[in-house]
């Protein structure tokens, strides 16, 4: 039997080539997010990490890594990841909880007598949870810094018991919950008392090692970022390196990290990062029952976060367009780059990589925005359509 012919119009039309599939969209979504962080809010470079039950692993980056060569940004390039470190600070606070050495609701005064004590702070009367938590009070030692002339203090070193000092001396904050890197140097300073071991060992033995992170380390006193890494932009007064929006900036690599000590020093990579929300979400670090601990929130301060942001213990829980809240913790550094890593409801996770922290409330309106996008766009993607790979510019 003959082939019905077809129409004269039909056999003429030109072939249309297959939509792209779901996690095609869901990359060309991410990638866009990131592009107008580069193209329109001036972060020179950005990368990201996705991993989720649909679409695999994948990763985006736009941008550069270094400003002078040109070096393209890739997910592989170590950072300082800020505040992201008081996750894995918690983390190992809240282990040895779990082993009977620390209780989350003892006073601060029986790990480090006397320690907190003038302008009306009294550490009988604040929690180690409280501290894991921004609700004890303190001030944020961090503001009495960053205040400074950069070229000031980029440099030097600082002593934990310092910057506890130097907080003590700051006016009280005016809300009950208040954000303080003090709160995590004193948590630092609690599981060295508890252990005998300083918190850089107790994380890497309890965390860095057991989950493989080849990549996170603690700098101390090194300036530099060891290995591949990006590099991170500041503004500056320096008319002659100009972010794609016209305003100057300087490159703020080279800085010393003890200002943040157990509460903002490490550096990572977008992977690394992915690997350890994984390891503790998926219960390689603590028993559910802990775990829970550290996922009992309070309000967090909007101004200092954003708008349905709350805090745990080290964890940031935030509301996703999707539905359900995004786990986990952001950073910032004083020489410019910016971190965070999500895990979703369904167990997708997202790390993200900036060279510049986003510095006006559209840029950072964006910099949410590309994590809820990386979360919520695969949903429901099915079977991935391809092999995880890199899409760069």
């Amino acid at each position: 039997m003959a082939a019905a012919s077809l129409p004269a119009s039909a056999a003429n039309a030109p072939s249309r080539a297959a939509p792209p599939g779901p996690c095609a969209t869901a990359r060309g979504a991410l990638a866009d997010r990131l592009g107008t962080l580069v193209a329109r809010d001036g972060v020179p470079g950005v990368a990201a990490e996705v991993t989720g039950p649909d679409c695999g692993r994948w990763s985006v980056a736009r941008g550069v890594a270094d400003r002078d060569t040109g070096r393209p940004m890739r997910t592989e390039d170590r950072l300082r990841i800020g505040s992201v470190t008081k996750t894995f600070t918690a983390t190992v606070v809240v282990q040895l909880a779990a082993e009977g050495r620390i209780a989350l609701d003892a006073p601060v005064e029986r790990y480090l007598p006397g320690l907190i004590r003038g302008n009306g702070h009294d550490g009988r009367r604040i929690t180690v949870r409280q501290l894991l938590q921004h609700t004890s009070g303190l001030p944020d030692h961090v503001d009495a810094i960053a205040g400074q002339p950069r070229d000031d203090w980029r440099l030097r070193h600082y002593e934990p018991r310092e910057l506890v000092a130097l907080a003590l001396t700051l006016p009280h904050p005016e809300s009950t919950w208040s954000y303080s890197t003090t709160n995590y140097v004193l948590a630092g300073l609690i599981v060295e008392q508890v252990t005998g071991h300083r918190v850089e060992a107790e994380v890497d033995r309890r965390i860095v090692r057991p989950l493989g992170l080849r990549d996170t380390y603690w700098p101390g006193d090194r300036t530099g970022i060891r290995g591949p890494h990006s590099h991170s932009y500041f503004p500056a007064p320096d008319p002659v390196a100009a972010a794609p929006d016209g305003a100057p900036l300087r490159d703020g690599t080279e800085w010393n990290m003890t200002f943040g000590g157990a509460g903002g020093a490490l550096v990572s990579t977008p992977a690394d990062l992915g690997r350890f929300y994984r390891g503790l979400f998926g219960g390689r670090l603590l028993p559910a029952r802990w775990l829970a601990e550290m996922k009992r929130t309070v309000p967090a301060d909007p101004q200092r976060l954003w708008p349905g942001a709350r805090y745990g213990l080290g964890l940031i829980s935030s509301p996703l367009s999707c539905g359900g809240r995004w786990w986990g913790h952001g950073g910032t550094v004083p020489g410019g780059h910016r971190a965070l890593g999500a895990i979703g409801p369904d167990g997708s996770g997202v790390a993200l990589a900036l060279t510049k922290v986003p510095d006006t409330d559209r840029a950072e309106e964006e910099f949410l925005a590309a994590v809820d996008t990386a979360l919520c766009h695969p949903r429901g993607a099915g079977r991935p359509d391809d092999h995880p790979h890199q899409e760069t510019p």
